[in-house]
């Protein structure tokens, strides 16, 4: 990508789109395309045809997404598929439609099936039946990476999907009922050291295994890919396989090890304990990286690191009211 090329980042706001503006103003791309939701209504298909026609984007990082966690994809599956499906659909046809040079779609581990064989190869999409609590939006990326792949095959698109695992980081979630396990520790384990209780209530039974990047090193991940040079980038679309590749670190641990090395950066010495009327969620969700590594890039950020960093940066809004 040139560094005056006209990039436009959609949901440039979130977790990962504020990740990859940072990231790319970072490196000197100086003509970034944002928009807030009130600007541009991505579910919106007329005013999406009209932004592109008049903007003509040359790259699209396509971050923009309705997430959540357990409880909100279990609440409302209605509203997960139907606004993901809406809004990556009406965006990765303007930008077939407008001439985009390449467009990167964001998904999520949660594509895969839920007893996959680890480490996740992104060979094993569609082989499986996914986890009951978050199916609506994963089969909703799912189809936009069907959508990326067929774009290709029929128009000669230029269109990447690319999944990360579990992310956290600056901009991220950390309402109780509706964000991830990461942020959702940061808050409890903070507000309890605040106000002076003994204890943290951690849901599930603490073994499933998580791996966690940080949204810093996602968009170096982006970033990295989308500047390939044409004959790497063609490589990833024509494999015969869907246009997918995975972004993580390729290491994971448990909610307990997770929980316990929360509380460590947070100075929160109560228990934890464990609700086990919760759900756990998927056993384990560790990706296999191998393939991203082998075109040059990986991780940075120590997890331990990238939590201090977070809790750093959120830790006041979490202190007991005077």
């Amino acid at each position: 990508m040139e560094k005056t090329a006209k990039i436009f980042i959609a949901g440039h706001r979130g977790l990962v789109g504020s990740a990859i503006r940072r990231g790319l103003e970072e490196h000197g791309y100086t003509n970034l395309l944002l928009r807030t939701r009130a600007e541009l209504d991505l579910t919106d298909k007329a005013a999406v045809r009209t932004f592109f026609e008049q903007e003509r984007p040359e790259y699209v990082f396509l971050a923009a997404a309705k997430v959540g966690g357990i409880v909100a994809n279990d609440t409302y599956p209605a509203d997960f598929i139907r606004e993901n499906l809406e809004i990556q659909t009406n965006v990765i046809d303007a930008a077939y439609r407008s001439g985009v040079k390449r467009l990167l779609f964001l998904g999520s581990s949660c594509i895969y099936p839920k007893l996959c064989p680890q480490p996740i190869k992104e060979e094993y999409l569609l082989t499986g039946p996914l986890e009951p609590t978050n199916r609506a939006y994963a089969l909703a990326k799912i189809a936009g990476i069907e959508m990326c792949w067929a774009y290709n095959r029929q128009y000669g698109t230029q269109f990447l999907a690319a999944m990360p695992t579990n992310l956290y980081g600056p901009n991220d979630n950390f309402d109780l009922k509706n964000s991830h396990v990461l942020p959702a520790l940061i808050r409890k384990a903070a507000e309890a050291k605040a106000a002076g209780e003994a204890n943290i209530t951690v849901w599930g039974t603490g073994t499933p295994r998580r791996e966690l990047l940080y949204s810093d090193d996602l968009a170096e991940a982006c970033l990295y890919l989308m500047s390939l040079p044409d004959a790497e980038f063609g490589k990833l679309l024509t494999t015969g396989e869907p246009p997918l590749i995975n972004i993580g670190t390729g290491e994971d641990l448990t909610i307990r090890e997770l929980a316990e090395l929360v509380c460590k950066v947070v100075g929160f010495a109560g228990e934890l304990i464990f609700d086990t009327t919760r759900p756990d969620g998927t056993p384990r969700k560790l990706m296999d990286v191998s393939r991203i590594h082998a075109l040059g890039w990986q991780a940075k950020t120590p997890l331990e690191d990238g939590i201090r960093r977070v809790y750093e940066s959120v830790k006041d809004l979490f202190l007991a009211p005077a």
